[in-house]
Protein backbone atom coordinates (compact mmCIF):
# COMPACT_ATOMS: atom_id res chain seq x y z
CA UNK A 1 0.00 0.00 0.00
CA UNK A 2 1.02 3.60 -0.62
CA UNK A 3 2.30 5.15 2.66
CA UNK A 4 0.89 8.52 1.56
CA UNK A 5 -2.60 7.07 1.85
CA UNK A 6 -2.31 6.75 5.62
CA UNK A 7 -0.97 10.30 5.96
CA UNK A 8 -3.87 11.64 3.89
CA UNK A 9 -6.45 9.35 5.54
CA UNK A 10 -5.40 10.61 8.99
CA UNK A 11 -6.79 14.03 7.96
CA UNK A 12 -10.11 12.63 6.71
CA UNK A 13 -12.68 12.19 9.49
CA UNK A 14 -14.22 8.74 9.83
CA UNK A 15 -17.42 8.40 7.76
CA UNK A 16 -16.86 11.60 5.77
CA UNK A 17 -18.37 12.36 2.38
CA UNK A 18 -15.29 12.66 0.16
CA UNK A 19 -14.86 14.05 -3.36
CA UNK A 20 -11.52 13.41 -5.09
CA UNK A 21 -10.75 15.78 -7.97
CA UNK A 22 -8.45 13.97 -10.37
CA UNK A 23 -8.92 10.66 -8.56
CA UNK A 24 -6.74 8.59 -10.91
CA UNK A 25 -7.45 4.87 -10.62
CA UNK A 26 -9.53 5.31 -7.44
CA UNK A 27 -7.07 3.54 -5.13
CA UNK A 28 -7.10 6.31 -2.50
CA UNK A 29 -10.90 6.54 -2.56
CA UNK A 30 -11.19 2.77 -2.18
CA UNK A 31 -8.79 2.99 0.78
CA UNK A 32 -10.89 5.74 2.42
CA UNK A 33 -14.08 3.77 1.79
CA UNK A 34 -12.68 0.51 3.15
CA UNK A 35 -10.52 1.82 6.02
CA UNK A 36 -12.35 4.98 7.12
CA UNK A 37 -15.96 4.16 6.22
CA UNK A 38 -16.18 7.16 3.91
CA UNK A 39 -18.78 7.76 1.22
CA UNK A 40 -16.62 8.46 -1.82
CA UNK A 41 -17.00 10.10 -5.24
CA UNK A 42 -14.28 10.65 -7.82
CA UNK A 43 -13.84 13.02 -10.73
CA UNK A 44 -11.45 11.97 -13.49
CA UNK A 45 -10.99 12.94 -17.14
CA UNK A 46 -8.91 9.96 -18.35
CA UNK A 47 -11.27 7.22 -19.64
CA UNK A 48 -8.87 4.40 -18.71
CA UNK A 49 -8.69 5.67 -15.14
CA UNK A 50 -12.48 6.00 -15.01
CA UNK A 51 -12.70 2.31 -15.92
CA UNK A 52 -10.11 1.46 -13.24
CA UNK A 53 -12.25 3.30 -10.66
CA UNK A 54 -15.33 1.37 -11.73
CA UNK A 55 -13.43 -1.89 -11.35
CA UNK A 56 -12.63 -0.91 -7.75
CA UNK A 57 -16.28 -0.14 -7.11
CA UNK A 58 -15.59 3.59 -6.79
CA UNK A 59 -18.25 5.98 -8.10
CA UNK A 60 -16.62 8.30 -10.61
CA UNK A 61 -17.72 11.05 -12.97
CA UNK A 62 -15.78 11.70 -16.14
CA UNK A 63 -15.39 15.49 -16.07
CA UNK A 64 -12.86 18.11 -17.05
CA UNK A 65 -11.94 20.02 -13.89
CA UNK A 66 -11.16 23.07 -16.00
CA UNK A 67 -14.92 23.44 -16.52
CA UNK A 68 -15.44 23.97 -12.79
CA UNK A 69 -17.62 22.26 -10.22
CA UNK A 70 -20.95 23.99 -10.87
CA UNK A 71 -22.78 20.66 -10.77
CA UNK A 72 -21.97 20.35 -7.04
CA UNK A 73 -23.82 22.41 -4.43
CA UNK A 74 -22.07 24.34 -1.67
CA UNK A 75 -20.85 22.08 1.15
CA UNK A 76 -21.86 18.91 -0.73
CA UNK A 77 -18.87 17.10 0.74
CA UNK A 78 -17.01 17.04 4.03
CA UNK A 79 -13.62 16.71 2.31
CA UNK A 80 -12.45 17.54 -1.21
CA UNK A 81 -9.15 15.98 -2.24
CA UNK A 82 -6.77 17.40 -4.83
CA UNK A 83 -4.00 14.82 -4.71
CA UNK A 84 -1.34 15.70 -7.30
CA UNK A 85 -3.97 17.31 -9.54
CA UNK A 86 -3.12 21.02 -9.15
CA UNK A 87 -0.02 20.95 -11.41
CA UNK A 88 -2.22 19.67 -14.25
CA UNK A 89 -4.74 22.52 -14.13
CA UNK A 90 -4.63 25.79 -16.03
CA UNK A 91 -6.84 27.68 -13.58
CA UNK A 92 -5.46 26.69 -10.20
CA UNK A 93 -7.06 29.57 -8.32
CA UNK A 94 -10.54 28.72 -9.59
CA UNK A 95 -10.05 25.06 -8.70
CA UNK A 96 -9.02 25.91 -5.14
CA UNK A 97 -11.92 28.32 -4.63
CA UNK A 98 -14.40 25.81 -6.07
CA UNK A 99 -13.05 22.98 -3.92
CA UNK A 100 -13.46 25.11 -0.78
CA UNK A 101 -17.02 25.98 -1.86
CA UNK A 102 -18.02 22.36 -2.52
CA UNK A 103 -16.30 20.90 0.55
CA UNK A 104 -16.02 21.97 4.15
CA UNK A 105 -12.35 21.02 4.07
CA UNK A 106 -9.84 20.58 1.25
CA UNK A 107 -6.64 18.57 1.11
CA UNK A 108 -4.08 19.30 -1.60
CA UNK A 109 -0.81 17.49 -2.19
CA UNK A 110 1.82 18.11 -4.84
CA UNK A 111 5.51 17.62 -5.57
CA UNK A 112 7.53 20.32 -3.79
CA UNK A 113 9.83 21.90 -6.36
CA UNK A 114 11.89 23.53 -3.57
CA UNK A 115 13.11 20.21 -2.11
CA UNK A 116 16.88 20.29 -1.68
CA UNK A 117 17.51 17.49 -4.21
CA UNK A 118 15.55 19.36 -6.85
CA UNK A 119 17.40 22.60 -6.06
CA UNK A 120 20.70 20.76 -6.44
CA UNK A 121 19.66 19.26 -9.78
CA UNK A 122 18.58 22.69 -11.10
CA UNK A 123 21.86 24.21 -9.83
CA UNK A 124 23.71 21.60 -11.91
CA UNK A 125 21.94 22.93 -14.99
CA UNK A 126 19.32 20.20 -15.46
CA UNK A 127 15.65 19.93 -14.64
CA UNK A 128 14.87 17.24 -12.08
CA UNK A 129 13.45 13.79 -12.64
CA UNK A 130 12.39 12.34 -9.29
CA UNK A 131 9.86 9.89 -7.90
CA UNK A 132 7.46 12.80 -7.40
CA UNK A 133 8.33 14.44 -10.74
CA UNK A 134 9.00 11.32 -12.86
CA UNK A 135 8.90 12.92 -16.31
CA UNK A 136 11.46 14.68 -18.44
CA UNK A 137 10.58 18.33 -19.11
CA UNK A 138 9.48 17.55 -22.68
CA UNK A 139 6.93 14.83 -21.83
CA UNK A 140 5.47 15.90 -18.50
CA UNK A 141 1.69 16.13 -18.08
CA UNK A 142 2.26 18.93 -15.56
CA UNK A 143 1.51 22.43 -16.74
CA UNK A 144 3.36 23.93 -13.81
CA UNK A 145 5.36 23.16 -10.71
CA UNK A 146 5.09 24.77 -7.30
CA UNK A 147 6.67 24.84 -3.89
CA UNK A 148 5.42 24.48 -0.36
CA UNK A 149 6.04 28.19 0.25
CA UNK A 150 4.37 29.30 -3.00
CA UNK A 151 1.22 27.33 -2.25
CA UNK A 152 0.90 29.05 1.13
CA UNK A 153 0.97 32.41 -0.68
CA UNK A 154 -1.64 31.24 -3.21
CA UNK A 155 -3.91 29.93 -0.47
CA UNK A 156 -3.88 33.35 1.20
CA UNK A 157 -4.55 35.05 -2.15
CA UNK A 158 -7.55 32.76 -2.68
CA UNK A 159 -8.91 33.61 0.78
CA UNK A 160 -8.35 30.10 2.11
CA UNK A 161 -7.62 29.30 5.72
CA UNK A 162 -4.74 26.84 6.03
CA UNK A 163 -5.64 24.48 8.87
CA UNK A 164 -2.53 22.34 8.60
CA UNK A 165 0.57 22.35 6.42
CA UNK A 166 3.25 19.69 6.34
CA UNK A 167 5.70 17.98 4.08
CA UNK A 168 6.06 14.33 3.14
CA UNK A 169 9.39 12.64 2.55
CA UNK A 170 9.81 8.91 1.98
CA UNK A 171 6.34 8.20 3.38
CA UNK A 172 6.91 10.20 6.57
CA UNK A 173 5.58 13.53 7.76
CA UNK A 174 8.00 16.47 7.75
CA UNK A 175 7.21 19.41 10.03
CA UNK A 176 10.67 21.02 10.24
CA UNK A 177 11.74 23.06 7.18
CA UNK A 178 9.26 21.28 4.87
CA UNK A 179 9.96 23.65 1.96
CA UNK A 180 13.56 22.39 1.94
CA UNK A 181 13.35 18.86 3.35
CA UNK A 182 10.10 17.45 1.91
CA UNK A 183 9.70 16.17 -1.62
CA UNK A 184 5.92 16.58 -1.34
CA UNK A 185 3.72 19.19 0.30
CA UNK A 186 0.32 18.70 1.90
CA UNK A 187 -2.11 21.45 2.85
CA UNK A 188 -5.41 21.05 4.66
CA UNK A 189 -7.55 24.12 4.06
CA UNK A 190 -11.04 25.56 4.20
CA UNK A 191 -12.83 28.68 3.04
CA UNK A 192 -11.61 31.76 4.88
Amino acid sequence: MNPRFDIIAARVPQGSRVLDLGCGNGALLAHLRDQRGCSVQGVEIDPDKVVACARRGVDVLQLDLEQGLAMFADDSFDVVLMIDSLPNLRNTERALRESSRVGRQGIATFANFAHWRIRLRVASGRLPVTEELPYEWYDTPNLRVTTYADFAVLAAKCGLRVRQALGIQAGREVHTLPNLLASEAMFVFSAG
